[in-house]
């Protein structure tokens, strides 16, 4: 398929202005243009849901449509990212895994061991992002899990404030995808962030599992902003595209993040069930980019 200036001009168009879902699909992005975007949304995409393309491909593909970071990478791989220009934006590497974390202090020991290890590597990198989990909660009630939390965090944040790099606890739904996990609310992550004081920990607000167990997007996003770190984003119901098939109203939501006065990334985490996943990729840019 050619890609012709008439074409060129419709795909700018719909970077800077938004697009619908019916429009993006007539793409191929094997012929995209490099992206023009508003620059008010510091775009970043998730790899692990564009599997099909290996890291070093999907850099290449990622950066044309205007992504700066790529999320859960760990130090392993940063070399692929300075390659091609790209920020890590959520380094990934110290969690043992999304179930055990945090809330349980027979894991402190190892997480502690763990972080303190990764903090400084994030830092000689120049990355600023290293995710946390609270992991499952396994009977406790949230008083309990905060306290395990917080005893637990406190022992790796004079380690991150040291080399200035931000600790973010991911909020994931307990409903659906992540079922007994703790820190499924931004009240409690919230209440954490109070907690523990320190300028370098916040919260990954992951705008499809909070919309699945909490809703009200727009009104805990501007209350609660300060606490707010990173972002994410899928459609829901599905975890899919963005587009118009789905419930959340992105673009309205991406004007309330914006209004706050945020600055860091919105990262991309949907599985695209179509497929040329990079015109996906490249439609839920658009979309997002208010």
């Amino acid at each position: 398929m050619t890609f012709d200036s008439g074409r060129r001009s419709s795909f700018k168009k719909m970077l800077v202005g938004g697009a619908s879902l019916g429009t993006l699909t007539s793409f191929d992005s094997k012929n995209m243009m490099p992206a023009e975007l508003k620059g008010n949304i510091n775009h970043g995409v998730c790899h692990w849901c564009f599997r099909d393309y290996s890291l070093d491909d999907f850099c290449a593909e990622a950066k044309k449509i205007g992504i700066k970071g790529v999320d859960l990478i760990g130090p392993n791989n940063w070399e692929i990212l300075k390659k091609h220009g790209l920020d890590s934006s959520m380094c990934n590497g110290a969690e043992i895994n999304l179930v055990d974390g945090f809330g349980e202090t027979k894991f402190h020991d190892q997480l502690v061991k763990n972080y303190t290890e990764v903090i400084p590597l994030v830092a000689e990198a120049g990355y600023k992002n290293l995710i946390c989990f609270s992991g499952n909660r396994r009977g406790m009630d949230d008083e309990t899990g905060l306290k395990n939390c917080q005893a637990g965090l406190e022992r790796i944040m004079p380690i991150a404030e040291k080399h200035g790099v931000m600790i973010q606890m991911e909020l994931l739904n307990s409903k659906i995808n992540h079922i007994d996990y703790l820190c499924d609310r931004t009240s409690f992550g919230v209440e954490l962030c109070k907690r523990l004081g320190s300028p370098n920990f916040k919260l990954l607000f992951d705008i499809y599992h909070m919309q699945i167990d909490e809703g009200d997007l727009i009104r805990n996003i501007t209350d609660y902003h300060e606490y707010i770190g990173h972002y994410h984003t899928a459609g829901n119901p599905g975890r899919n595209e963005l587009g118009d098939d789905q419930e959340i109203n992105y673009p309205a939501v991406m004007r309330a993040i914006v209004a706050t006065g945020y600055t860091g990334y919105v990262s991309h985490e949907f599985i695209p069930k179509k497929e040329d996943k990079i015109a996906s990729l490249a439609e839920g840019v658009a979309i997002c980019d208010v």
